[in-house]
């Protein structure tokens, strides 16, 4: 039986992958964008849960501006915590099953190791707290909700660090990348297709079932920005590619500090659901031969 999905967001990397890739899924989904439902005022967010019919929630709309956040606190809070948890409230235990996407910025990356959905959050920066409120309203409020941390996401739609290094390249502008912080890339595509092959699974899983809390999707493989920067360049210019000089964090002051390892062990995840998540570099081959054919075309 098809699937139907009330999703929040069309813009984003993921909100866009998941419209995408929904062709190859027995999945429906309504997507309202920001002028329809927008995060800013939960009440009105909410009033749009009555409009759909729905098996499955996925909130693929969030405030991600990391450093403006410091600036913003209310509104990162009010979109990221207070509507979230709004949303969850009005789902309750009765209501459509729930996706929300968390981040490693809940942690402070001082671990040592990588880290499970059972560590300590420590948030270093408004981002990472206004998302483990958001974690903590709705766990406290939908017991059929799954939350999906997840990091340094990519794609060949939007912002993102493959397209700003291929620019930067492109532009033949000198290149040094931090090499002191850790993490695993994320193919939104592959998040969205996850997300969308175990949309049936949780429309119908009872509360208490284990696909449902905390849990971590990265790809494979830990790697410093400078690590990553390196892998983008080998895969798009082979033997052309520029030298990538090591940059430390401090070298580039921000309002918001990030943690230097907040790295996720996805292993709980790939139990759970019998999956095997791929190495980034394989999304990642994907996504710049996507790039590569928009530039030949345009």
């Amino acid at each position: 039986m098809t699937t139907r999905i009330l999703q929040f967001g069309v813009t984003g990397q993921l909100a866009r992958e998941l419209l995408g890739q929904a062709k190859d899924f027995d999945v429906e989904i309504t997507a309202l964008s920001r002028a329809e439902a927008d995060f800013a005022d939960p009440h009105a967010v909410v009033r749009r849960l009555d409009d759909v019919k729905a098996d499955l929630v996925v909130l693929a709309a969030a405030y991600t501006a990391v450093d403006l956040a410091e600036s913003e606190r209310d509104l990162a809070f009010k979109v990221n915590a207070e509507t979230p948890g709004a949303i969850a409230r009005a789902l309750g235990p009765d209501g459509p099953a729930l996706v929300q996407i968390s981040t490693d910025f809940v942690f402070a990356g001082d671990k040592g190791a990588l880290y499970v959905e059972s560590d300590p959050t420590a948030p270093l920066n408004v981002y990472g707290a206004s998302k483990l409120a958001g974690e903590q309203a709705i766990l406290a409020a939908c017991p059929r909700a799954l939350i999906l941390r997840t990091s340094w996401v990519v794609s060949s739609h939007g912002k993102n660090f493959v397209k700003t290094m291929l620019r930067a390249a492109g532009e033949g502008r000198a290149l040094k990348v931090v090499d002191d912080q850790f993490g695993r890339p994320t193919a939104a595509r592959d998040l969205a297709r996850f997300i969308l092959g175990q949309a049936a699974r949780l429309a119908a899983a009872p509360a208490g079932d284990p696909a449902f809390g905390l849990h971590h999707f990265a790809n494979v493989g830990e790697v410093t920005w400078k690590g990553f920067a390196d892998g983008i360049f080998d895969i798009a210019l082979g033997g052309a590619a520029p030298v990538v000089a090591a940059g430390s964090a401090a070298d580039w002051p921000s309002p918001a500090r990030r943690p230097a390892r907040g790295t996720l062990d996805t292993s709980k995840l790939e139990q759970t659901f019998g999956v095997t998540l791929r190495p980034w570099r394989e999304p990642l081959a994907e996504i710049v031969a996507e790039l590569q054919s928009e530039r030949s075309a345009a």
